[in-house]
Protein backbone atom coordinates (compact mmCIF):
# COMPACT_ATOMS: atom_id res chain seq x y z
CA UNK A 1 0.00 0.00 0.00
CA UNK A 2 1.30 3.46 -0.91
CA UNK A 3 1.41 6.35 1.54
CA UNK A 4 -0.95 9.00 0.13
CA UNK A 5 -1.06 12.75 0.60
CA UNK A 6 -4.27 12.33 2.62
CA UNK A 7 -2.61 9.77 4.91
CA UNK A 8 0.39 12.05 5.45
CA UNK A 9 -1.99 14.85 6.46
CA UNK A 10 -3.91 12.48 8.74
CA UNK A 11 -0.71 11.42 10.52
CA UNK A 12 0.40 15.04 10.93
CA UNK A 13 -3.03 15.86 12.33
CA UNK A 14 -2.85 13.09 14.93
CA UNK A 15 0.80 13.60 15.88
CA UNK A 16 0.51 17.38 16.32
CA UNK A 17 -3.11 17.58 17.48
CA UNK A 18 -4.13 20.07 14.81
CA UNK A 19 -7.32 20.18 12.76
CA UNK A 20 -7.29 17.87 9.74
CA UNK A 21 -8.02 20.65 7.26
CA UNK A 22 -4.98 22.60 8.55
CA UNK A 23 -2.77 19.53 8.08
CA UNK A 24 -4.15 19.02 4.55
CA UNK A 25 -3.35 22.68 3.75
CA UNK A 26 0.21 22.36 5.09
CA UNK A 27 0.92 19.17 3.14
CA UNK A 28 -0.56 20.64 -0.03
CA UNK A 29 1.43 23.86 0.33
CA UNK A 30 4.63 21.91 0.98
CA UNK A 31 4.21 19.85 -2.18
CA UNK A 32 3.39 22.96 -4.22
CA UNK A 33 6.60 24.64 -3.01
CA UNK A 34 8.63 21.55 -3.91
CA UNK A 35 7.00 21.30 -7.36
CA UNK A 36 7.60 25.00 -8.04
CA UNK A 37 11.26 24.72 -7.09
CA UNK A 38 11.76 21.70 -9.34
CA UNK A 39 10.00 23.46 -12.24
CA UNK A 40 12.53 26.30 -11.90
CA UNK A 41 15.38 23.77 -12.00
CA UNK A 42 16.27 24.20 -8.33
CA UNK A 43 17.37 21.31 -6.14
CA UNK A 44 15.27 20.53 -3.08
CA UNK A 45 17.24 19.17 -0.15
CA UNK A 46 15.55 17.90 3.01
CA UNK A 47 18.02 17.26 5.81
CA UNK A 48 18.19 13.61 6.93
CA UNK A 49 15.81 12.64 4.13
CA UNK A 50 17.29 13.30 0.71
CA UNK A 51 17.59 15.53 -2.33
CA UNK A 52 15.24 15.99 -5.29
CA UNK A 53 16.68 17.35 -8.53
CA UNK A 54 15.78 17.62 -12.19
CA UNK A 55 17.97 15.84 -14.74
CA UNK A 56 17.92 16.22 -18.50
CA UNK A 57 17.85 12.99 -20.51
CA UNK A 58 19.12 13.01 -24.09
CA UNK A 59 17.33 11.65 -27.13
CA UNK A 60 17.99 7.94 -27.50
CA UNK A 61 16.98 4.89 -29.45
CA UNK A 62 14.49 2.52 -27.93
CA UNK A 63 12.14 -0.24 -28.89
CA UNK A 64 8.33 -0.36 -28.97
CA UNK A 65 7.58 -3.29 -26.67
CA UNK A 66 4.35 -4.19 -28.44
CA UNK A 67 5.60 -4.19 -32.02
CA UNK A 68 9.35 -4.57 -31.57
CA UNK A 69 9.91 -1.60 -33.88
CA UNK A 70 12.85 0.69 -33.21
CA UNK A 71 11.78 4.19 -32.07
CA UNK A 72 13.43 7.43 -31.03
CA UNK A 73 12.73 8.46 -27.43
CA UNK A 74 12.55 12.25 -27.27
CA UNK A 75 14.76 14.24 -24.87
CA UNK A 76 13.03 15.00 -21.59
CA UNK A 77 13.52 16.06 -18.01
CA UNK A 78 13.07 13.67 -15.11
CA UNK A 79 12.91 14.13 -11.35
CA UNK A 80 15.62 12.28 -9.49
CA UNK A 81 15.70 11.48 -5.78
CA UNK A 82 18.88 10.74 -3.89
CA UNK A 83 18.25 9.46 -0.36
CA UNK A 84 20.39 10.77 2.50
CA UNK A 85 22.85 8.54 4.28
CA UNK A 86 20.54 8.56 7.34
CA UNK A 87 17.59 7.24 5.31
CA UNK A 88 19.73 4.57 3.63
CA UNK A 89 20.98 3.47 7.04
CA UNK A 90 17.44 3.21 8.47
CA UNK A 91 16.11 1.32 5.46
CA UNK A 92 18.97 -1.14 5.52
CA UNK A 93 18.65 -1.65 9.28
CA UNK A 94 14.95 -2.42 8.79
CA UNK A 95 15.71 -4.86 5.97
CA UNK A 96 18.28 -6.71 8.08
CA UNK A 97 16.19 -6.78 11.25
CA UNK A 98 13.01 -7.88 9.59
Amino acid sequence: MALTKAEIANRICKRNKIPNNDAVDVVGATFEIIKGSLERGEKVQVKNFGKFSVRAKKERRGRDLQTGAEIIIEPRKVVSFTPSFAIKKRINATAVNG
